[in-house]
């Protein structure tokens, strides 16, 4: 089975330092970096916005729980969005792919 996580970033730079670092440590095998966004969210008691960009990260299911939290550890962010959901279908080579992930392929 495969996973996604989603999680915003302050900016390209950080988000491709995040990208880079997972993939290093074969948590991941892919990161989507998305083009500036504008984001609008409860802080502190207080309405913010900001413009961030998004990343997708790709990955096995079985490495979910410890790619979300290597990620919540190296993100820049004092408290990252760090969300990961199991998906319920993928393409065959899709999901043999990130599979490829648990077996160090």
């Amino acid at each position: 089975m495969s996973a996604l996580i989603w999680s915003p970033f302050a900016d390209e730079a950080s988000a491709e330092a995040a990208a880079r670092q997972l993939l290093e440590e074969k948590l991941i095998a892919c990161a989507n970096i998305l083009p500036p966004m504008r984001s609008i969210y409860s802080w502190r008691g207080d309405t913010a916005e900001s413009v961030e960009v998004g990343v997708l990260f790709k990955t096995d299911a079985a490495l979910l729980d410890q790619a979300t939290a290597r990620l919540a550890e190296i993100h820049p962010y004092e408290v990252p969005a760090v969300l990961g959901w199991r998906t319920d279908t993928a393409a065959k080579p899709t999901a043999e792919w990130l599979r490829a992930l648990v077996r160090g392929d």
